[in-house]
């Protein structure tokens, strides 16, 4: 079965409003004087890292391609459309054949990327380009910030697994996506059961404080929830006291006991002692799980504790910090008329204030030293050097409307692990720093 196929609940039946008024009333305007089927390039790019990041990592392009596969107008649409006067009848009538008949290449998913970047391309006709801005924005922002903090906690973390619980700190929608960019980043696993149904992302969960205040005693609720879920379980013992927490817990499930939780006070004690009682106890075997409010911070602060898996949740999904990636999408080159054959010309904004543009149709490529680790990110617009020629980052994603680069969500997973391990050491540091590798221009 394929989840994406089912039109389920956690997907949006069009992604045509999913953008801003002002992309329309551009569209207006070009219709009216001939501009629109001018041949076009915008890309999307960032013109600088989260302060302190080292490298960013793009996330959400699977969501991009269904998004731009959605992007219709229909009856409903056009006539929300029509009843605010948003547009006149004929670009109404325009719009209701919209389909994205141009092509896009772009970094595949997982990868990094650096300042300049050019993380996607799309081109195609002026009209068909410009209204796909706001929603590759909104996607490729969200998706990509919620990796980086990922990517640099699956750093912190080191083998250790990571699960993704934030879906009640954010939107019910976003949470879905956050599941999915984080599972791009590192995360091993997820609360959220959307996104396992949607992703085929693993799932996991036991129970919350909840469950032990429901019942008359501690006792009585981990016997409960032994009963029920076996001994391989995980209880959460730091409802009341820890101490008698655990010994209750490993009396009751036995030393085969999961393992066992803890979301509050001093984790990095708590960590030692829980560990400490359980072999007392005789349940080496059992695993410490920590939750509250981790960061990648925090879990670097518990690398040296008995800890097995950490809990993530509000600092995964506002970005640690950074919810945003600062992606902007550009118009860089237009052709000089509509006819198809006419050349493409750089365009790029001039304007005082540090927000520039660099114009042409641009490819990137990595350059790798002598041990083949990535010392520059090169960008140009004209022939690509032959030493770098099959160092080529941009991909095909969409041929002629049709998508070509769907993959699986494993796939920019594995990529991910791959790209960071391609970076300078100093990547993986948590310390503030520039870009770990510049970006130079052909």
């Amino acid at each position: 079965m394929n989840p994406a196929d089912l039109g389920l609940p956690v997907d949006v039946p069009s992604t045509a409003l999913f953008t801003d008024h002002y992309e329309l009333t551009m569209l207006q305007a070009a219709l009216a004087n001939g501009t629109a089927d001018r041949r076009s390039v915008f890309e999307v790019f960032t013109r600088r890292l989260p302060e302190g990041r080292r490298y960013g990592v793009v996330a959400g392009t699977g969501r991009v391609l269904d998004a731009v596969e959605n992007f219709r107008f229909d009856g409903a649409v056009l006539e929300f459309l029509r009843e605010r006067a948003i547009v006149d009848m004929r670009t109404l009538d325009w719009l209701s054949s919209y389909r994205f008949s141009g092509d896009i290449w772009g970094y595949p998913e997982g990868e990094v990327y650096f300042p300049g970047s050019p993380i996607l391309r799309v081109e195609g006709s002026f009209a068909e380009c410009v209204l796909l801005e706001t929603v590759i924005l909104s996607i490729l922002n969200h998706d990509s910030a919620i990796a980086a903090a990922a990517s640099r906690m699956s750093s912190a973390a080191g083998d250790r697994p990571l699960i993704e619980m934030g879906a009640r700190r954010t939107h019910e929608l976003a949470a879905v996506a956050s599941s999915r960019a984080a599972y791009v980043g590192g995360f091993t696993s997820t609360s959220d059961l959307a996104a396992g149904f949607r992703y085929g992302i693993p799932t996991v969960g036991t129970s919350a404080h909840a469950f032990t205040l429901l019942h008359d005693t501690e006792r009585d609720a981990f016997t409960a929830q032994v009963a029920s879920l076996g001994r391989g379980t995980t209880l959460l013992v730091d409802t009341y006291d820890v101490a008698e927490a655990v010994r209750t817990a490993v009396d009751v499930a036995g030393t085969d006991l999961g393992a066992v939780r803890i979301d509050s006070g001093d984790l990095l004690l708590v960590a030692h002692r829980v560990r400490q009682q359980l072999d007392e106890l005789g349940a080496v075997n059992t695993k410490i799980v920590v939750t509250s409010d981790l960061d990648e911070y925090a879990i670097a602060s518990l690398a040296a504790a008995p800890v097995d898996a950490y809990g993530v949740g509000t600092q995964l999904v506002t970005g640690s910090g950074h919810p945003t990636c600062s992606m902007v999408y550009k118009l860089v080159a237009r052709a000089t008329s509509a006819d198809p054959k006419a050349p493409l010309q750089p365009v790029a904004k001039k304007s005082s204030g540090g927000k520039l543009s660099i114009g042409g149709r641009k490819w990137a490529a990595r350059r790798l030293d002598e041990q083949g680790v990535a010392e520059a990110e090169v960008v140009g617009t004209g022939p690509v050097p032959a030493a770098l020629s099959g160092r080529q980052l941009l991909v095909e994603l969409v041929k002629g409307g049709e998508v070509t680069g769907r993959e699986p969500l494993e796939a920019a997973r594995t990529r991910h692990r791959a790209a960071c391990s391609g970076l300078p050491m100093s990547a993986l540091q948590l310390s503030r720093g520039e870009a770990v590798i510049p970006t130079e221009y052909a």
